[in-house]
């Protein structure tokens, strides 16, 4: 089916060669990891490879209204450490072909499909290839636009599970709405938009689960409203009843619940100062392509988004203690039913000139958040809860930061940071301990020459538990346009197991030219939690040689 496929997009771009554009795009990831005696822990019997991969090679084509994409994806002779199993061999990642015509307001898609609704709280397929997700949907896509303001979709297909053409057992139909107010009535005083969607999965296991319905139905309702630096978003979802899916990937078909979640989010900005608050309310809002993909530890199969809604830290002490949204239901091996939260984020400009700005300004951004466990009332037995509406039965994690911007000269800037966190490992990570930490960064650039500088950072962890103290840093060196080298130390010497204390240390150099981006760097990978976009994998400790090469034309 997929060759066919192949030579039927080849095919139809022949005739439009000559007016056409092409576009190729190649990312290479590559590991070689030492056999040393800190990483022996994720070398097992059937599991003894070193040399790993991840390479994708993109080729996209347009002309006129027509555009037509192919990509191929590599794991050899595996993927990288911690991606899934299922990502190995060679093959066709992602084929599609679109049709877009803007004057009749006819977008067609076919093929691998990448969406999002809303906020993605009820449906997003995408990729992301540092966490080794791509929840792409196979099938078809219609939008229609019949006026300025009014926006009509509907999709269906299967979701990619593994490589390109694996697919879910479950199938999936998306119907979406998105009208804008302000361009329906030609107003320019606000900005109103309101949208409606739904998706629901078909899967059928009648034969194992007769008393299971086929169709899980999902409604979302949301509303954005701005006026003059003023803005204030809500989005409610509604999940039907899907049986719970217990460890090990089990399916209870007598443990039937719904779920939902609400979003509201609201602020004001204007020139140098800005406010932005986020609240989320999420109850068993786990929702998959297949059942029994809900205990899965790749992101396999996840229909929706969800991310952690607190501040995405850059310096890596600050990422130990990272928040992991818990929206899911469990009953083992501790009852949970979701969180309930929230994050603020303000942000001020000190005016050039002013006592605190100086001659170049300084910019301060406060941020908080805080998140616990939704409080509900559980039996065990029946694997049934009634929860409460607002109300939090543990705290989860809270993080309260301040972050300072200082352009002292032309050549030189600084930053400081401050952050206070509280980490629940009991709840977020399903182990023992809860961990109050504090850290401090600063950061120094100081640049000179058309295209030479230098960054250094140093940072410091204090933690009351877990393996306590942590310092580390970092430098990197721009040496002109096209080269720069970089290294980086963290060490935990404040643990109380001395045996344990160790230097997670990467060091390496940088070349780019254009669309082109070659690294390579050796170093030791700490283990734990490792995010993107607020999306979190785990990640075991290694030792090993990196190669990336990211190439376009």
């Amino acid at each position: 089916m997929k060759k066919l496929l192949i030579i039927l997009v080849i095919g139809s771009l022949l005739p439009f060669a000559a007016n056409a554009q092409f576009k190729v795009s190649f990312e290479g990831n590559g590991q070689w990891l030492t056999n040393d005696t800190n990483n022996d822990m994720f070398l097992t019997n059937d599991d003894t490879a070193k040399l790993r991969s991840n390479a994708y090679l993109k080729l996209d084509y347009t002309v006129k209204e027509w555009d037509f994409g192919v990509q191929f994806e590599s794991y050899l002779p595996k993927a990288l450490l911690n991606y899934s199993p299922d990502l190995q061999g060679v093959n066709v990642g992602a084929l599609y072909a679109r049709y877009n015509n803007i004057n009749v307001g006819i977008d067609v898609t076919a093929g691998h499909i990448y969406e999002q609704l809303g906020s993605g709280l009820i449906f997003r397929s995408w990729e992301d290839r540092q966490l080794g997700i791509n929840n792409a949907i196979f099938g078809g896509r219609i939008s229609y636009t019949p006026i300025n303001g009014f926006k009509l979709t509907v999709l269906g297909g299967k979701q990619r599970i593994g490589m390109g053409f694996d697919f879910a057992d479950g199938a999936i139909v998306a119907i979406n709405l998105e009208t804008s107010i302000t361009d329906i009535l030609n107003v320019s005083k606000f900005d109103a938009n309101v949208g409606l969607s739904y998706v629901g999965r078909y899967e059928d296991q009648g034969e194992l689960y007769p008393e299971l319905p086929t169709m899980l139905n999902a409604y979302s309702m949301r509303i954005h409203i701005a006026k003059s630096g003023f803005y204030v978003g809500g989005e409610f979802v509604f999940k039907g009843k899907d049986p719970l899916v217990e460890m090990g990937g089990q399916i209870n078909s007598n443990a039937l619940n719904m779920g939902n979640a609400l979003l509201i989010n609201m602020g004001y900005a204007r020139k140098g100062f800005g406010i932005d608050v986020n609240l989320r309310r999420m109850e068993n809002m786990g929702f998959f392509s297949q059942r029994n993909l809900a205990e899965n530890q790749y992101n396999t199969g996840v229909l929706n988004y969800l991310p952690a809604l607190t501040k995405q830290y850059t310096y890596s002490l600050q990422n130990i203690y990272i928040y992991q949204a818990q929206p899911y239901l469990r009953f083992m091996p501790i009852e949970k039913v979701g969180e309930i939260g929230g994050q603020i984020d303000v942000f001020y400009e000190f005016k050039k000139g002013s006592l605190l700005g100086g001659e170049y300004g300084t910019n301060v951004a406060l941020n908080a958040s805080y998140w616990g466990g939704l409080s509900a009332r559980t039996d065990f037995t029946t694997r049934s809860y009634a929860s409460d509406l607002f109300s939090v039965n543990e705290k989860y994690y809270h993080d309260v930061g301040i972050e300072v911007r200082k352009r002292c000269t032309k050549d030189l800037s600084l930053v400081f940071m401050f952050l206070n966190q509280y980490y629940n490992k009991k709840y977020i990570e399903e182990t023992t301990g809860i961990i109050n930490a504090n850290m401090i960064t600063g950061e120094l650039t100081y640049k000179f020459g058309k295209a030479q500088s230098v960054k250094v950072n140093a940072q410091h962890l204090w933690a009351d538990a877990d393996k306590k103290n942590w310092i580390g840093g970092g430098l990197d060196f721009a040496l002109n346009y096209n080269w720069s080298l970089f290294v980086s130390d963290d060490y935990n010497y404040g643990n109380d197991d001395k045996e344990e204390r160790k230097h997670y240390y990467n060091t390496g150099i940088s070349f780019v030219t254009g669309a082109i981006r070659v690294a390579a760097s050796y170093g030791k990978q700490r283990a734990g939690t490792l995010c993107a976009g607020g999306v979190c994998r785990m990640v075991s400790e290694a030792t090993g040689l990196n190669l990336t090469v990211i190439a376009s034309f």
